[in-house]
C-alpha cells in the first residue's frame, strides 16, 4: 500500500504549486449588469428581513466565472442580525481546503463550500463580522482565494465598485428584477450560440487541411 510522505517531504503536486506559484486570476462585472442587484423579502415563519447584495462577474472573454451574494438578516423581534458571504465558483476546485477572502489585503475570512451543481460550487461564509462587510462597503478589490486541483492556490480578483451604494440602498423592484434576469439569460444563450457557430466554422478545431496529393 502507499505511504504517506514524511513530513517535509514534498508530493508532485506541492512541487507543481511550488513552480507554478499562486496565480491572480482579475474578473469583471457582468456587462448586462448595470450595477450590484439588491433583493429584500421576509421569511413568513420568522419574521425576519432577508436582503442580499450580488453581482456576477466574467472573464476578459465575457465566460461566466463567479458570483457573489452579501446576505443580512434581521429580525426586528429578538434584534438578531446575521451576515453570509455567499459565492458561486467555478467546477475544478478541491473542496477540502475551502476558501479564504480578503479586502485589499485586510486581513482575511475563512469559508467552506457548500453544494456543488453543474454550473458551479457555492461556498460561504457564516456569521460574518460587521466589520467585514463595511470593509467590502468602502474597499476597492476583494480577493477570493481557492485551490485547484493541482494544489496551486488562485486568487480572484473582485471590483468592489458600487457595492457599498447597493447594500446600504433600497431594493431592487421585484419586476425590474425579473427583467434583468430575462436579459441576461438571452445575452448568455446569445453568446453560446455564437461560441457554437464558431465552434462549427470549418478549421475551428485546429486541424490542419490534409496536404494536396
Amino acid at each position: 500500500a502507499p505511504t504517506a510522505p514524511a513530513p517535509g517531504q514534498s508530493t508532485p503536486a506541492a512541487n507543481t504549486a511550488a513552480q507554478t506559484g499562486p496565480q491572480t486570476v482579475t474578473v469583471k462585472s457582468e456587462p448586462s449588469q448595470a450595477d450590484w442587484t439588491k433583493v429584500c423579502g421576509k421569511d413568513g415563519g420568522s419574521g425576519t428581513d432577508i436582503c442580499y447584495t450580488t453581482r456576477d462577474f466574467v472573464s476578459d472573454q465575457g465566460q461566466p466565472v463567479l458570483a457573489v451574494a452579501v446576505y443580512e438578516m434581521k429580525n426586528p423581534a429578538t434584534k438578531q442580525e446575521v451576515r453570509v458571504v455567499r459565492y458561486l465558483l467555478p467546477l475544478g476546485l478541491l473542496l477540502q481546503p475551502g476558501i479564504r477572502f480578503t479586502v485589499d489585503g485586510q486581513q482575511g475570512t475563512a469559508g467552506k463550500f457548500a453544494v456543488c451543481f453543474p454550473n458551479g460550487c457555492f461556498a460561504e461564509a457564516g456569521g460574518v463580522d460587521a466589520g467585514v462587510v463595511a470593509a467590502m462597503k468602502k474597499g476597492t478589490t476583494l480577493n477570493v482565494s481557492v485551490q485547484n486541483q493541482t494544489q496551486r492556490e488562485v486568487t480572484f480578483a473582485v471590483p468592489l465598485a458600487g457595492f457599498g451604494k447597493a447594500f446600504d440602498g433600497p431594493a431592487m423592484d421585484p419586476k425590474v428584477l425579473e427583467e434583468q434576469q430575462k436579459k441576461l439569460q438571452s445575452e448568455l444563450e446569445k453568446r453560446s450560440e455564437d461560441m457554437r457557430k464558431k465552434l462549427e466554422q470549418p478549421g475551428a478545431a485546429g486541424a490542419a487541411p490534409a496536404p494536396k496529393p
